[in-house]
C-alpha cells in the first residue's frame, strides 16, 4: 500500500476571489483540475478537504473523492488533519498536502518531492521554482521562501524564511513558493497542537508556525512554475494558459 495521503483543502470563502475553487476553466472546475493533477502523480488516495457542500458535490460529480470538515479552521492544515482522522486510511506514514488553487502545477515536481522526502528523512518538504522577475519581489500574492542554500536540480536546503513582500533588491537564495507541503504524519501532527504564532497571523502564511517552532523545512526546486489562482486576474491568465 502507498504510504502518503494527498489531501487538498478547498472553500469557497476565500477573501480576495470568493467561489474561486468553483471557477471553470475548459468546462471543469479549479479544484477539480487539482484533484485530477493528484491523481495522475499516482502516489496515493486523493481526498479534496472541505466545508462547503457545494465543493464536496462538484468533486464527487467528476469521480473524484471528498469529505466535509469543520467551518472553524483557521489554516488549511488544521483542515487537513481532521480530514486525515475523519478518514483514518491505515499505513499512512506521509501526508502531501496540495493547494485547491494551482491548478496546473506539475505532477511530475509532485512526484519528485514525495520520493526525495521519503529517501531523505525530512521532516516537512515543499517546492519552489525560480522568481520570474523584479516585480515579484512586491507583489503580496507570490509567497517567496529564502533557503539556506542555493538551490539546483538535485540538491535540497532549508527554508530559512517565507514572507509576502521584499522591499529591497537581493535575490540570493530567494525563490518563489509553490503551494504545497509534505509532512510526517508525527509532524503534521504536532503542527496542529501548536498555537498560531504572531508571524503566522500577520503574515498569514501558516508555514510559518512550524519555522518559528524549529520544525525544518526542506526545499526542493521544481522544474516548472505553477500559478497561483488568488485574484482575478491569475484566474484570467491561467484560463488563457489552459485552454490553450
Amino acid at each position: 500500500m502507498n504510504k502518503t495521503l494527498i489531501l487538498i483543502p478547498s472553500r469557497l470563502s476565500a477573501e480576495r476571489l470568493p467561489n474561486k475553487p468553483l471557477l471553470k476553466i475548459d468546462g471543469i472546475s479549479i479544484i477539480s483540475h487539482v484533484y485530477k493533477n493528484a491523481l495522475r502523480t499516482k502516489i496515493g488516495e486523493v481526498y479534496v478537504a472541505t466545508e462547503d457542500e457545494e465543493i464536496l458535490d462538484d468533486v464527487l460529480k467528476h469521480g473524484g473523492q471528498a469529505i466535509l470538515t469543520s467551518k472553524n479552521h483557521k489554516t488549511g492544515t488544521d483542515r487537513i488533519f481532521e480530514a486525515f482522522k475523519k478518514i483514518n486510511l491505515k499505513g499512512i506514514e506521509y501526508i502531501l498536502n496540495l493547494q485547491g488553487d494551482e491548478p496546473n502545477l506539475n505532477s511530475a515536481d509532485v512526484k519528485k518531492l514525495n520520493k526525495i522526502f521519503i529517501k531523505s528523512n525530512f521532516e516537512m518538504g515543499t517546492l519552489c521554482c525560480h522568481l520570474e522577475n523584479k516585480s515579484d519581489l512586491i507583489n503580496e500574492n507570490i509567497v517567496k521562501v529564502k533557503t539556506k542554500e542555493t538551490l539546483n536540480k538535485k540538491n535540497s536546503s532549508s527554508a530559512v524564511d517565507f514572507f509576502r513582500k521584499k522591499n529591497d533588491q537581493n535575490t540570493l537564495n530567494l525563490y518563489h513558493h509553490l503551494g504545497i507541503y509534505i509532512y510526517k504524519v508525527k509532524i503534521l501532527e504536532k503542527i496542529v497542537m501548536l498555537k498560531q504564532t504572531f508571524n503566522e497571523k500577520k503574515n498569514k502564511l501558516e508555514q510559518l508556525r512550524a519555522l518559528d517552532n524549529n520544525i525544518n523545512i526542506q526545499t526542493i526546486l521544481a522544474q516548472k512554475c505553477s500559478i497561483g489562482v488568488d485574484t482575478r486576474e491569475d484566474y484570467l491568465r491561467i484560463k488563457k494558459i489552459m485552454e490553450k
